[in-house]
């Protein structure tokens, strides 16, 4: 199926890019989501990253070794751990942030905004499909005969 092909490559190929620059998808995600998102505790990490907790304990445990983040206990509650980047995190953040914006530069390579918009569009529908939900705001219903 050339979706899953496509998913596969393109996948892959960021992959490569983040460990090109001292980084990996996991790592990539914890740090986007401590700097774009509220998060007072490892549970709302978890959650926002979409790892298990386990996992995502076993990734935090490797980027405190790394010095990229700081886990402290929260005073009001000893048994949630706040999660903090360090300066290290930030300077990996922006090495990683770099090289996202350059792998999506390279991905949308030759491509229109409407082509774009069209296949967002067009991915945004085949997800509804294979899950049921029904199309969110600013993601219309594509009906057969009509532009994407």
């Amino acid at each position: 199926m050339i979706l899953a092909r496509t998913a596969k490559a393109v996948s892959r190929a960021f992959d490569d890019t983040l460990a090109a620059v001292g980084g990996s998808l996991p790592i990539w995600l914890i740090l986007i989501s401590l700097k774009t998102q509220e998060l007072g505790n490892q549970r709302e990490l978890a959650k926002a990253v979409g790892i298990q907790g386990a996992t995502l304990t076993h990734h935090l445990n490797a980027m405190e070794a790394d010095g990229l983040i700081t886990r402290r206990r929260d005073p009001a509650n000893r048994r949630i751990h706040q999660v903090r980047l360090t300066e290290q995190g930030e300077t990996l953040f922006h090495r990683l942030a770099t090289a996202a914006i350059a792998h999506d530069q390279r991905l949308r390579a030759g491509l229109g905004d409407d082509e774009i918009a069209a296949l967002a569009r067009l991915l945004d529908r085949m997800q509804d499909n294979v899950t049921g939900d029904e199309p969110g705001p600013g993601r219309p219903l594509l009906r057969p005969g009509s532009p994407p």
